[in-house]
């Protein structure tokens, strides 16, 4: 899989365009919808806010109505051809929502920097690893306030073969990202998953740090993080080729995930890695405490 720009930035990216387009224009956003004819007012807010995977015809609209010609409708026809292509991941396998965000970060990304702190990321997680995390929180979407969700519709082994296709990335022969995660000892202690599991996945944490794009860090429970600093969760950093793509954070949460661009946003969090980062063992004593422990938790 070669690296494709990623649909959430270009969607945003798209958005931002279309915005500053209209005002430019001098149009509201009822005035817009009311010229080329949709019937939907929101169509035009959720693409301004990249929310919404755009459609050629609609964008052509826009553009039309906006006046805009030659190298800059060029560059934004390109822009949204980028921001509604899918494919790659769908051809992978069958995927939540949320896996598809995270897929769409992951897939366009140059540089991946995650902090893990009470579970193993899922780029990378063992089969056995995964079905664990996502039949602990099973549970949770029987609730009655959830039985509707896109997520109960999924078959858990189709969860995890899609967690495993978005792995692909890293052993991909054509400008795999450079990863690093730093794994907190916690979410390598043994009420993660059962004894022979967690044995199998500090093994294949092991296997994989000798990738050359892939750096691990173990952090380990006595470190002491910037001055006493205390990290709330974990997190994801996302860095993209495309200058005018902003770096992008990622928190995954209980019920949703939340995803930041601001700048202010994403340099505190890119601080709090750099704390992290200093307090963990380096990557030669990271594979050495994962021998350690591989047979330690059987």
């Amino acid at each position: 899989m070669q690296r494709t720009p990623s649909p959430v930035m270009r969607r945003r990216r798209l958005g931002l365009e279309l915005r500053r387009l209209r005002i430019a224009a001098g149009l509201t956003g009822d005035q817009v919808v009311e010229q080329v004819g949709w019937a939907a007012k929101s169509k035009l807010s959720r693409l301004e806010n990249g929310k919404s995977r755009p459609d050629l015809a609609d964008i052509l609209d826009l553009l039309d109505l906006y006046q805009v010609r030659g190298e800059s409708r060029d560059e934004l026809v390109a822009i949204a051809r980028e921001a509604g292509n899918t494919r790659w991941i769908r051809a992978y396998a069958v995927m939540t929502a949320r896996q598809r965000g995270y897929a769409e970060l992951e897939g366009g990304a140059t540089d991946i920097r995650e902090y893990a702190a009470a579970t193993i990321p899922g780029l990378l997680q063992t089969p056995e690893y995964a079905r664990v995390r996502i039949m602990s929180s099973r549970p949770l979407q029987t609730l009655p306030s959830q039985r509707d969700h896109d997520e109960d519709r999924h078959d858990p082994q189709a969860e995890v073969d899609a967690r495993m296709a978005r792995q692909s990335i890293l052993t991909r022969a054509t400008d795999p990202p450079a990863y690093e995660a730093i794994l907190d000892e916690a979410a390598l202690a043994g009420r993660s998953a059962p004894a022979e599991v967690l044995s199998g996945q500090i093994h294949h944490l092991r296997a994989v740090a000798s990738l050359p794009n892939v750096t691990l860090r173990v952090l380990p429970r006595e470190a002491q993080v910037g001055e006493f600093f205390q990290p709330q969760h974990g997190f994801s950093i996302y860095t993209f080729a495309d200058p005018g793509d902003l770096p992008t954070v990622a928190v995954e949460a209980l019920a949703s995930d939340l995803t930041l661009t601001d700048r202010t946003a994403a340099s505190r969090y890119a601080k709090v890695y750099e704390w992290l980062r200093s307090a963990a063992l380096d990557p030669v004593a990271t594979v050495d405490w994962l021998s350690r422990h591989v047979n330690a938790t059987r």
